[in-house]
């Protein structure tokens, strides 16, 4: 049986363009013939903290916990040219760091409220895939492969799994600044 839960959201309708689940179900769950039981949505079109709460609710009582944190088989991140995944933009690593389940963020570019898995459970999950592609998130993504530094900004930097696999697939344009050696 899989079950689709969302690391984050745009605080949208599921009918704008902007809805993570508008799309995901546009471009996928309708041709997959998906039972609605199966998909767990964050309602971005409802008041955003108190969405957070009962999505944070129902995540915990639907999944297994280890550290008392929700434990999830696979988790699907992107990132942004600013180093940015899930909906932790840079300046909000205390989001990353929050011990709740889900918390509301506000994009630092269009001020629109989000709602976004944490990083302490992002890193509890079993396995936890980055899918990157274009040339203009090479830099960001080059400075956390090779552990530089400077790239602990990044909340995409800070994804490092607690017991499970962490594996990043980039197209050639993502990996253009990774040096072979």
């Amino acid at each position: 049986k899989i079950n689709f839960y969302w690391v984050d959201e745009r605080c949208v309708p599921p009918g704008s363009p902007d809805s993570n689940f508008g799309n995901a179900y546009n471009f996928l769950f309708w041709k997959i013939k998906l039972s609605p039981s199966n998909i767990y949505r964050i309602k971005g079109e409802d008041n955003p903290a108190e969405e957070a709460e009962r999505y944070s609710f129902l995540v915990k009582s639907n999944l297994p916990q280890v550290n008392n944190l929700p434990v999830f088989d696979i988790i699907l991140l992107g990132i942004g040219e600013d180093g940015h995944t899930a909906s932790i933009f840079p300046g909000q690593l205390d989001v990353f760091r929050s011990e709740k389940i889900y918390e509301v963020t506000v994009s630092p570019y269009t001020g629109q409220n989000r709602i976004t898995m944490t990083g302490n459970v992002i890193n509890n999950a079993d396995n936890i895939y980055f899918l990157v592609n274009g040339k203009q998130k090479a830099k960001v993504v080059g400075e956390i492969l090779t552990g530089s530094e400077s790239s602990k900004r990044y909340a995409a930097a800070n994804v490092n799994p607690v017991r499970g696999v962490l594996e990043w697939y980039l197209d050639k344009d993502a990996a253009g600044n990774i040096k072979a050696g």
